[in-house]
């Protein structure tokens, strides 16, 4: 129950930020995309925020042993770059560019009560079953 609750609460920080940083604002995030026109930076420093606290505080948090709340850390052991990986990351960057919405912020937008987020999760879900049904009735 208290990793739930911790979840849970993460995930609520991890939305306030998403909304005050404005990264559920699809024409921001469009905007930020175009770097060939009209250019947007200001999400950069979400971006560069984001970076500088992880790079900071991964030196701190790898050194334990294993996480507060849990036995192990469970990170990556593959380190490859396979077809799938490459596949994957086109697809989302495409669908990114297309929507302006990733899955994270997508979701935080549904509050929003505007219909690209509702159009979007439903895309997201429709993909996402059919990877699940490829995926399992294919030799990937």
């Amino acid at each position: 129950m208290k990793e739930k609750l911790i979840a849970l609460l993460s995930g609520v920080l991890f939305g306030l930020g998403l909304g005050l940083s404005q990264m559920i604002d699809r024409d921001r995030v469009l905007g930020f995309l175009d770097v060939a026109g009209n250019w947007d930076a200001t999400l950069l420093f979400v971006l560069g925020g984001a970076v500088t606290v992880t790079v900071i505080a991964f030196r701190f948090v790898l050194r334990l042993t294993h996480p507060i709340l849990a036995d192990k850390f469970y990170l990556p052991t593959n380190k490859n770059i396979d077809k799938p990986l490459v596949i994957g990351a086109a697809i989302f960057g495409i669908g990114w560019g297309i929507a302006g919405y990733c899955p994270g912020p997508g979701i935080v937008a549904l509050v929003l009560r505007n219909g690209n987020p509702i159009l979007f999760m439903v895309a997201f879900l429709a993909g996402s079953i059919a990877y699940k049904w490829y995926a399992t009735n294919s030799r990937f």
